[in-house]
């Protein structure tokens, strides 16, 4: 079987690296196409070819300058057209990443799948109409969790859960029982603005916000004062395994705008217990496996006691800890695989 995976505008390397190593792995011919990733290095390819075939200037010239965009538009349709003469046996797409110009030009010619990272895209989660018509093109559309389910199910989707995996590793334990983590790029969506306050209401915690800031911080570091270690920038993955192995606590206060984090599968990977917010499909994993606490959107109350509990209380974390361990163990990569595989099979 042939399979061409394809992130246009590299959004998640990690995940596109982990599937398609575990495609190979489960015997699978992959090709990863995608664009250079701008702010940092990418894993090598692991028994599949990556393929640089988007934007090969806007990705080289500018990082995160608005400049990079009417470049970035022109390159998508050349882009797009050279995806779409592959001919694989299954043509998996990962992001659309200019969904108003892909409803004009996007129509694979070979079974094609759509993993609905983020279910509607922020900029575009209004225009419904929009997304029915691009989700309709294709032949199977995967989301997260149930909750992803249940929201394409609105536009008239049938969607296929296959949970996200856990990205595993086991960084030494070095946490000093206190540290609250606040793992990844920082967007207002992932409510910053609160871990902050949670500090006023959990006596003796420390918090420690290791990612990319893509907003303002507007004060909030004044606000943290001493009580907050700030590790600013993309981090490369020595750096994320240090702050999951200086976490004790991972904190998920995000608002509803995705359906499925990365960070909380990197810190149930790492054996870090989360408290988040029950909010898209964020909650399903802490939940199913008792890898920490779930509390109602916006409840920094319920929140802030969530925490105090885990950190307040050695057999609730350890538990929480066990938890996270579980998952760990049974959101793998390989079992993520053969569900694509037996999904693809479907279509041929």
């Amino acid at each position: 079987m042939r399979v061409v995976l394809a992130d246009p505008p590299a959004f998640t390397p990690p995940y596109d690296h982990e599937l398609a190593s575990a495609l190979a792995r489960a015997g699978v011919e992959v090709e990863l196409v995608t664009s250079r990733f701008r702010f940092g290095a990418t894993p090598s390819a692991d028994g599949y070819r990556r393929t640089e075939l988007f934007y090969p200037l806007s990705s080289r010239l500018f990082r995160r300058s608005r400049l990079r965009l009417p470049l970035k538009t022109a390159e998508h349709l050349p882009g797009t057209a050279r995806l779409l003469r592959r001919r694989p046996d299954v043509l998996h797409l990962q992001w659309l990443a200019a969904p108003e110009l892909d409803a004009r030009i996007f129509r694979p010619r070979v079974p094609a799948v759509f993993t609905a990272h983020d279910l509607l895209p922020r900029r575009t989660a209004g225009k419904r109409g929009l997304w029915r018509e691009l989700l309709r093109r294709f032949d199977r559309v995967v989301v997260h969790s149930e909750h992803g389910r249940a929201a394409l199910a609105e536009l008239g989707v049938d969607a296929r859960v296959i949970p996200h995996p856990a990205f595993v590793s086991d960084p030494p334990r070095r946490d000093d029982g206190r540290t609250l983590l606040c793992l990844g790029m920082i967007r207002p969506y992932k409510g910053l603005a609160d871990a902050v306050a949670t500090l006023d209401r959990v006596e003796g915690a420390r918090l420690l916000v290791a990612g990319d800031p893509l907003q303002p911080l507007n004060g909030l570091r004044e606000a943290a004062g001493a009580r907050a270690e700030w590790r600013l920038g993309y981090l490369p993955p020595d750096e994320i395994q240090r702050a999951l192995s200086d976490a004790t606590v991972a904190l998920f206060p995000y608002r509803p705008e995705l359906d499925q984090s990365g960070a909380l599968l990197q810190a149930l990977g790492a054996g870090v217990p989360a408290v988040a917010y029950d909010v898209g499909g964020i909650a399903e994993p802490v939940r199913r496996f008792a890898a920490g606490r779930v509390v109602p959107p916006g409840d920094l109350d319920a929140f802030a006691a969530a925490v105090q509990e885990l950190i307040g209380d050695a057999e609730a974390l350890a538990a929480a800890r066990a938890g996270a361990r579980r998952a760990r163990e049974e959101l793998t990569w390989d079992a993520a695989a053969r569900s694509h595989v037996a999904l693809y099979e479907e279509l041929l």
